[in-house]
């Protein structure tokens, strides 16, 4: 599965030389950021493993714990916290008491406040309101491993943590909830106190038939 159906400026970033699927990516994103600030210009002021472009603002009281990458004229609001491997492309806004935890943000976007982002790739001029959350981790199941179905295909990534991949331009209206393996298309729109839960659908329980069937014959 490839990014750059839903994000038109993966390629030409720092990380378009990077075809694995998402949830692979998100895994490395502490290593991916780090490589990145290497390969920075000269508009950069990197301390250790955070580096802020001299065009961007970071107020005072907000946590940036690296490998953090903070693009030109970015934004990042007292209170916020930057953690696990993060990249704010240019014209990102963080606002007050917002967590990006492992993230990958493109130009334009924003997240108000209160918000939690985890281990996701965000697209260009994406919107989300206040309170929104994309959740990470499928702490409800026993079975943790993320699924997803794109095209009405069920993917296994492997992985027990990852959040989303946002389309460019998608609006995600307050207090919404994406559950663990979403996927949104460009210009995708979740209404105010929308759950967005792609892994309970009909392939998905197909296919957890088709295994209890399978264990059923075994047995």
């Amino acid at each position: 599965m490839r990014i750059e159906p839903y994000i038109h400026r993966w390629q030409g970033s720092q990380f378009g030389a990077e075809t694995a699927p998402p949830w692979s990516l998100t895994q490395r994103a502490p290593e991916l950021v780090r490589g990145a600030i290497s390969g920075l210009g000269p508009g950069y002021e990197v301390r250790g493993d955070v580096a802020v472009h001299r065009s961007a603002e970071v107020e005072p009281g907000a946590l940036l714990k690296g490998p953090v990458i903070v693009g030109p004229r970015s934004f990042v609001s007292s209170f916020a916290l930057l953690r696990g491997g993060v990249f704010l492309d240019e014209d990102c806004i963080i606002g007050p008491a917002v967590e990006l935890k492992t993230v990958f943000m493109f130009s334009g976007s924003k997240a108000a406040h209160l918000n939690f982002i985890g281990d996701s790739i965000v697209g260009s001029e994406v919107n989300i309101e206040a309170g929104a959350m994309v959740a990470n981790y499928r702490n409800e199941f026993a079975d943790k491993e993320i699924r997803l179905v794109v095209s009405g295909v069920l993917i296994e990534t492997g992985v027990d943590k990852f959040g989303a991949l946002i389309g460019d331009g998608t609006k995600i209206g307050a207090n919404a909830v994406l559950a663990p393996g979403a996927v949104l298309p460009v210009g995708a729109r979740v209404p105010r106190l929308g759950l967005v839960d792609q892994r309970e659908t009909t392939a998905e329980r197909d296919w957890q038939r088709d295994k209890a069937r399978l264990l059923r014959d075994k047995g």
